[in-house]
């Protein structure tokens, strides 16, 4: 899932703001699946960068949502992310972890991101390993998204459901944990300031992807997670 914008808007066209923060890059040691997983035990104390974005328009009551943060096992850990259909109603073309809302029938957050992660990439929940909860983030658009941390098996074989989703990818989680590549916007709209993250990725054949909005908005997160001490 990503954020909804008007269609004059393009986020690319965004200048990058001038910013003095320095901030250091997760340690490798720090971005094992083991070294993850002991933080979620640990239930590390964090503070989130990003918890509500200010609305587009009028937005009326809110919606469940739930999404993957996939953590694919490869030589390091990947996360898997997904350009959406150009043919979706909402946020087409745009780069988005596997998710969706939350339906009437589904036992748990984590059971509606499994079920979204198999019915857009074909990721079965017998390859996954939830870790737990990253925190709520909630859209402009009147998404109240849990995103779902899980370790993914490396030998998974994607199938997407081309409807839904045009491209899967992934991103070395060093990467989205390295601030250097975490690039902050701002722009303004009917007098509201909207400030958000991008983190401009391309990968080994030279494809180019645009995370921004609020899936760069939960890695932001997820690097403030991972970069927070551990409780003594």
């Amino acid at each position: 899932m990503s954020t909804h914008t008007p269609p004059s808007f393009n986020p690319r066209d965004v200048p990058v703001l001038a910013t003095t923060r320095v901030e250091p890059a997760v340690a490798l040691a720090q971005l094992s699946a083991q070294a993850i997983r002991e933080r979620f035990k640990a239930q590390v104390p964090w503070v989130p960068d990003v918890v509500k974005e200010p609305r587009w328009g009028t937005v009326n009551g809110m919606r469940a949502a739930a999404v993957l943060l996939g953590l694919v096992q490869r030589d390091e850990l990947h996360v898997v992310l997904t350009r959406r259909s150009a043919d979706m109603p909402t946020h087409a073309g745009q780069v988005a972890f596997p998710g969706g809302k939350v339906d009437a029938g589904d036992a748990s957050v984590e059971a509606a991101a499994l079920r979204e992660a198999y019915e857009e990439i074909g990721v079965p929940a017998h390859c996954v390993d939830v870790l737990g909860r990253l925190g709520e983030y909630t859209t402009g658009t009147g998404f109240h998204i849990i995103p779902v941390v899980a370790l993914m098996d490396g030998q998974v074989d994607y199938r997407l459901e081309p409807r839904e989703v045009d491209v899967v990818f992934e991103v070395p989680l060093s990467f989205l944990t390295n601030p250097a590549n975490h690039r902050r916007h701002m722009w303004e709209r009917d007098g509201v300031q909207r400030h958000w993250w991008s983190m401009p990725y391309t990968d080994p054949a030279g494809a180019e992807h645009f995370i921004w909005g609020a899936t760069a908005g939960m890695l932001r997160n997820f690097y403030q997670f991972l970069s927070a001490p551990m409780p003594l």
